[in-house]
């Protein structure tokens, strides 16, 4: 499906995943408004750079608005933005889980609530919720993670049943490890020999893509995608 002129709202945007998305989105002729706490816009063209924490309601309502205002429409929906943490459950820092539930989760319901009038006003669209391997699996050293993860993905799968009747497609990309900066903060649990044989930000904007770009008289549920060379977990 082409997607040339089209809208979309990408939060976690200025780097990572979302960066990746947010360009190859512009390759298809998709305008799009980059949601981040830093607001880049990338240099692309037909973008707008938003300066947006996605853990204040308000503050993601007034980026969908801003986007709405420059666009004139939208018609997809991709939150990305997202923290790690990488501990015991016991030894994961209280502020870690706040940030983690309040930007994973309740950021990505935000995000989309924010976003589907305007999904429904434009007679269909996508919503795609770049969840993780972490949101199908149980995975030690990550249960706060997991726990928001699996928010996701529920949240996703419940509004395809909502939101169907609109057009509207509702998608979870599952990623496992991606070579990024994710969770490599002091304290965050992650450090840089891990990210060796990892995907890369591109192969997971590839999935994404394809997922948005379908036929519209069918729809992509959930995409799972590992690494080879990570171990699996059935």
């Amino acid at each position: 499906m082409d997607l040339s002129g089209k809208v979309a709202f990408v939060t976690g945007a200025s780097r990572g995943i979302g960066a990746a998305v947010a360009r190859a989105l512009s390759r298809e002729g998709v305008s799009v408004g980059l949601a981040s706490r830093r607001g880049d816009d990338l240099g692309l063209p037909d973008a707008i750079g938003l300066a947006c924490d996605v853990s204040d309601r308000t503050a993601v309502e007034d980026a969908v608005a801003a986007t709405i205002e420059r666009f004139g429409r939208l018609d997809i929906c991709v939150a990305n933005a997202g923290v790690g943490s990488y501990h015991s459950l016991v030894d994961t820092p209280v502020e870690h889980i706040e940030e983690m539930i309040d930007v994973n989760l309740k950021g990505t319901i935000y995000a989309i609530r924010a976003s589907i009038p305007h999904l429904i006003a434009a007679e269909g669209g996508d919503i795609v919720t770049v969840a993780s391997e972490a949101g199908r699996r149980g995975l030690p050293g990550e249960a706060v993670y997991c726990a928001s993860k699996f928010g996701q993905v529920g949240l996703t799968r419940a509004l395809d049943h909502e939101l169907r009747e609109h057009g509207i497609r509702c998608t979870n990309v599952c990623p496992g490890g991606v070579a990024t900066d994710f969770a490599l903060s002091e304290g965050y649990g992650r450090t840089t020999d891990v990210l060796e044989g990892m995907m890369s930000a591109e192969d997971v904007a590839d999935v994404v893509l394809f997922c948005i770009s379908r036929p519209r008289g069918h729809r992509i549920l959930e995409t799972a995608l590992r690494p080879m060379k990570e171990t699996s977990w059935g």
